[in-house]
């Protein structure tokens, strides 16, 4: 029998005291949906852990619904990393997502500073000191880390972590479902059974578009470029075709078997709001 699909929201903590008075009204409008989970990334701009509690405990408090850190391991010391897991055990915490964290500016490394240096270190770490206590979510991305050597190299550094204990990946952005599917043939290929849930980003600006592809290396595919490029300076009209681009995007996904989605917010309500309508996601009960 096939597992009921997950559908799950990513926060950020806010940078502004403005974007903090704004933050619960998001939180409450998306969890009408009543999605299996919300997701909290590590701190603005990976600086720090603390807004991602505070955040983490905002979800908790405002919600009841199953709240998820991001926990980056980058530079950081093994009492650290038990202290804060500690804290989100105490806090009712059940699911955490397991990262490298970026490197930082001056890295001449691939290894992350610290005494972990990469993801997979962290997941056998967590499996380790809890066990069982934490599901454990790890990044997974189709079109290749952008600091990896090579595809082969980036896969057997996905495999390390599946291997150290995760239960299930969520993918970086992307635009391209070929890659997607590509890359979940390649894990069945090489016996990986986990769930790999696509994460998937609502396109809402084509400056901001450009700057989350060209970061995390994902093809923006051309046709879809120029079409924001040409409507740049018509927000209306650039917001509905970036919503019809990847309600369709979903619609191949999920057709295709993808386990779930994960919807990366950047805080706002509207755009994850329309996708949902438009795909017509359930609303638990």
């Amino acid at each position: 029998m096939n597992s009921p699909l997950s559908f799950s929201f990513e926060l950020g903590p806010p940078r502004t005291p403005e974007a903090a008075a704004k933050l619960p009204a998001v939180i409450s409008r998306l969890a009408e949906l009543k999605p299996d989970y919300f997701s909290v990334t590590y701190g603005a701009g990976g600086s720090t852990q603390e807004g991602t509690y505070e955040t983490i405990m905002s979800v908790i408090r405002l919600t009841g619904i199953d709240a998820v850190p991001h926990l980056t391991c980058v530079g950081s010391t093994r009492a650290h990393i038990a202290a804060q897991l500690e804290r989100y055990r105490e806090a009712g915490v059940k699911r955490i997502v397991a990262l490298r964290g970026d490197l930082p500016a001056t890295a001449l490394s691939p290894a992350a500073p610290g005494e972990f240096h990469y993801a997979n270190e962290l997941v056998s770490f967590i499996r380790v000191e809890h066990g069982n206590a934490f599901k454990i979510e790890v990044a997974a991305y189709p079109e290749m880390h952008p600091q990896a050597a090579n595809p082969t190299e980036d896969f057997e550094n996905f495999r390390r972590k599946v291997e150290a204990g995760a239960d299930a990946a969520l993918t970086q952005l992307f635009y391209n479902a070929h890659a997607y599917f590509d890359f979940v043939e390649r894990c069945a290929k090489a016996g990986i059974k986990i769930p790999i849930v696509p994460g998937i980003m609502p396109i809402t600006s084509f400056a901001s578009t450009m700057r989350f592809c060209n970061g995390c290396g994902a093809d923006l595919p051309r046709w879809v470029r120029l079409r924001l490029q040409e409507l740049e300076h018509d927000k209306t009209a650039l917001a509905d075709f970036g919503i019809d681009v990847v309600t369709r995007l979903c619609e191949t996904l999920l057709r295709a078997g993808a386990p779930g989605l994960h919807f990366y917010t950047i805080n706002q309500a509207g755009p994850a709001l329309r996708l949902w309508q438009n795909l017509g996601l359930r609303v638990s009960a």
